[in-house]
């Protein structure tokens, strides 16, 4: 794998040095070449659980914290994509209003979405990162540049990527995940300065 000099990557930042100070080196290597980073949502963006209502209807909980790092990462000009293996509108409604438009449900085969991503975007897979929590995210574990999970998926799962969140799926472990890579790229600090490359606007859903 072919990346930057450490040199190049180092946080000017002191929060990006506090993030990347338990990260091994490889993994920041990895971290900082990600140009298309894809999530899983059940388990990942939520905590897993589906609500049934008494109707039939199914909910879910989204946390406002993954919702901004995904816009971060979007800000710097790295795309984000949602790989799940349900289908339904919540999914839908919440890619619409974080402003994703690669989002892909109903997948068996999540390697091949992103490798076709990878494709789309004229990217090469060492440039991609997928963040998952089960066996059905294992094919894209095995395409991805940069591999993470969550601390709540199960320990064969967590064996088998790069990093994982101290997080929960659900409650900020993508957000963990965000704020790893623009912080291995030197990109978050200029956030934590200036609140991002653009002003977030009260009231748009994070």
């Amino acid at each position: 794998m072919s990346h930057s000099p450490l040199s190049s990557l180092r946080p000017a930042h002191p929060v990006e040095a506090q993030i990347l100070a338990r990260i091994p080196e490889n993994v920041r290597e990895r971290a900082a070449a990600v140009r298309l980073m894809a999530f899983d949502i059940d388990g990942v963006l939520t905590d897993g659980r589906l609500w049934y209502g008494e109707h039939g209807e199914i909910t879910k909980s989204f946390h406002a914290l993954d919702g901004h790092g995904m816009r971060m990462l979007r800000e710097c000009g790295i795309t984000v994509a949602l790989i799940t293996g349900r289908e339904g509108s919540i999914a839908a409604r919440r890619a619409a209003e974080l402003g994703i438009a690669d989002i892909h449900q109903g997948v068996r085969d999540k390697g091949r979405v992103l490798a076709d991503l990878a494709q789309k975007h004229g990217l090469s897979l060492e440039q991609t990162g997928f963040m998952g929590d089960d066996l059905i995210d294992l094919p894209a574990f095995q395409k991805a540049g940069f591999t993470a999970s969550v601390s709540s998926a199960p320990f064969y799962i967590t064996q088998s990527v790069h990093w994982i969140s101290q997080a929960a799926g659900g409650n900020g472990a993508a957000r963990e995940c965000c704020d790893l890579i623009l912080a291995a790229q030197g990109r978050l600090g200029a956030f934590l300065q200036t609140g991002g490359a653009s002003t977030v606007l009260p009231g748009v859903p994070q």
